[in-house]
């Protein structure tokens, strides 16, 4: 069973998503929260398996309180759902440590598609917002991933589809250490600032597509206590 933390400041929104997620034989919604400050407190108390996050919140926003969670808990798992469908709020969202975009505008069977694919592990990206992302940015990644061999692009596609280093090296018969170097060379030659920015390039280059496309990863390890 899919533990989900619900973050939107409209109630009457929240209570639809809750309606199409519990329809859904694996989802329960054990905590909702109309703010960031309430989404901290409330991911500490119910540690969620996914959050479902609004962007546009009261007070500190949905950005934020993606990088606040994030801090207290590495492993947490952040689907944003937003009305903003421009790409430079998707890449804000993934900087801050977000593992999903999915725009409202969306149909229902999208939405699943991605809470499904973020809850394993992977990254998600409305169709919307991964064609505008592709537009702004193919000319670019395209060009830079070109300068990669077949190993460090298939790595690059690996890593930007939401794979450990662990899977990595399971997929492709390396070891860890052997992935790490890779991982760091490719971001060195196409000259990517961060890890977001990586796979910002390379769905840019067109390695990553939609939601359906995106792969999952093994659960990360949560935190105990209290910060």
């Amino acid at each position: 069973m899919t533990a989900i933390l619900l973050v939107d400041d409209h109630p009457i929104v929240r209570e639809g998503y809750r309606r199409l997620l519990e329809r859904q034989p694996d989802y329960r919604i054990v905590a909702e929260a109309a703010n960031a400050a309430e989404a901290y407190q409330a991911y500490r108390k119910v540690s969620p398996d996914i959050v479902i996050m609004d962007l546009s919140l009261p007070g500190a926003s949905g950005v934020e309180a993606v990088r606040h969670i994030r801090q207290w808990d590495k492993g947490a798992r952040i689907l944003i759902f937003t009305m903003h469908s421009g790409a430079a709020f998707a890449l804000k969202a993934f900087e801050a440590g977000a593992s999903g975009y999915v725009t409202k505008s969306s149909d229902a069977a999208e939405l699943l598609r991605a809470v499904t694919i973020v809850a394993k592990g992977g990254r998600a990206l409305s169709d919307d917002v991964a064609r505008e992302i592709a537009a702004e940015r193919l000319g670019e990644g395209r060009a830079l991933v070109d300068e990669l061999g077949p190993r460090e692009t298939e790595i690059l596609r690996l890593v930007a589809s939401g794979r450990t280093t662990e899977d990595i090296a399971g997929i492709l018969n390396l070891s860890p250490k052997t992935v790490q170097n890779y991982h760091y060379q490719i971001k060195s030659k196409i000259g990517a600032r961060t890890d977001a920015h990586l796979v910002w390039l390379a769905i840019g280059a067109g390695l990553v597509g939609d939601a359906s496309a995106t792969s999952s990863a093994p659960s990360a390890s949560r935190p105990h206590g209290i910060m």
